[in-house]
């Protein structure tokens, strides 16, 4: 740790998140950024999310009411890859070929659009496989390991790891969108198909609880319909039960409750309310505050719920900083209460 820093004062730009002084090896909780959007199906952008988020970490006061001196809590940063941003660049242009390629109903048996996919499939295993490797090295020193996308395809390898290490864990999943499609455009590992992929294939999650959803088409509604796993709190049931005169606090509570004693955190930033996140790659009228989100994750922890990692996803920055400041600001709350659900 550097002796010098002092939390009060300017935030220094040290590489790590906040300015905190914190080294990866004194670190209890690991920050991996991935400046991926190669799946991303409407704006492109969220691949600058991860050094957008960390540039306005640095006007961040380091101050909670929920800790005390939460400036100690060992928060360290992995270095944005220049790999994966180079991975990324290169598979953009193919995918965004493609997407038009659908958009015009073209021919999808195409000699050079199945090559195209191809690629692209290949690049996010590539992905995958990376988050997973990264994710397992941090998990295997007995710290927690959280993600800034990025689009929301990147966390697939951090909970397939988690899911070898816990036996039992639900998702609280905040987004505007149910990410629950197959195979979306054609891409294997869609931002669009995240929540299939980690339910498909990671044995370990036993509840996925959606909060927020307000876009979504008709197989991913009988998903939900048919899947036990899933707890559907959607955008219209949340406002229909406020304007009976129900209360958030109560709302809040029954989200909680249904989900297991460990839990992983997916933050979508567009099931906020846009005017949060205007630039986000596929923004949706509607959408919860910014004090209904800290009040639901605030609830975790009086639920005793442990939060085994987290990621923060689809930031897109746009002509000034309000989204990425909206974003630090979400990734602050998180690793608060994650440090104060295991009590650091």
């Amino acid at each position: 740790m550097d002796k010098s820093f002092n939390p009060n004062d300017i935030g220094i730009a040290n590489g790590n998140y906040f300015g905190l002084p914190y080294s990866l090896k004194e670190a209890d909780i690991i920050i991996l950024p991935v400046p991926w959007d190669v799946t991303t199906s409407y704006g492109k952008g969220t691949s600058n999310g991860p050094q957008a988020i960390l540039d306005a970490s640095l006007q961040v006061d380091l101050f909670d009411t929920e800790i005390e001196n939460v400036w100690k809590i060992k928060v360290g940063t992995i270095a944005i890859s220049e790999k994966i941003i180079e991975l990324n660049n290169n598979l953009n242009h193919l995918s965004v070929k493609i997407i038009h390629h659908l958009e015009k109903g073209k021919d999808t048996y195409d000699e050079s659009f199945i090559t195209m996919l191809e690629k692209v499939n290949k690049g996010s295993n590539e992905l995958n496989d990376w988050v997973y490797s990264e994710s397992k090295k941090v998990l295997n020193s007995g710290k927690i390991i959280s993600i800034i996308g990025g689009d929301h395809s990147v966390p697939f390898g951090l909970i397939k790891a988690l899911g070898e290490k816990y036996k039992n864990f639900g998702i609280l999943h905040i987004d505007a969108h149910a990410d629950l499609r197959f195979q979306y455009e054609g891409f294997e590992y869609s931002h669009a198909s995240i929540m299939n992929n980690v339910l498909s294939q990671v044995n370990s999650i036993s509840k996925l609880v959606q909060v927020g959803v307000r876009d979504f088409c008709s197989d991913e509604n009988e998903l939900i319909k048919q899947e036990s796993k899933i707890n559907f709190f959607s955008d219209n049931l949340i406002n229909n039960r406020l304007f009976a005169g129900e209360t958030w606090g109560t709302i809040s509570n029954e989200i909680i409750s249904s989900l297991p004693d460990l839990v992983y955190i997916s933050f979508d930033i567009d099931g906020l309310l846009p005017d949060l996140c205007p630039n986000t790659g596929t923004p949706v009228p509607g959408g919860l505050s910014y004090n209904q989100v800290t009040y639901l994750l605030n609830k975790l922890t009086e639920h005793k719920k442990k939060i085994i990692g987290f990621d923060l996803c689809e930031v897109s920055p746009g002509e000034n900083e309000w989204d990425a400041n909206v974003g630090a600001r979400i990734l602050f709350k998180l690793l608060v209460m994650t440090a104060k659900s295991v009590h650091m």
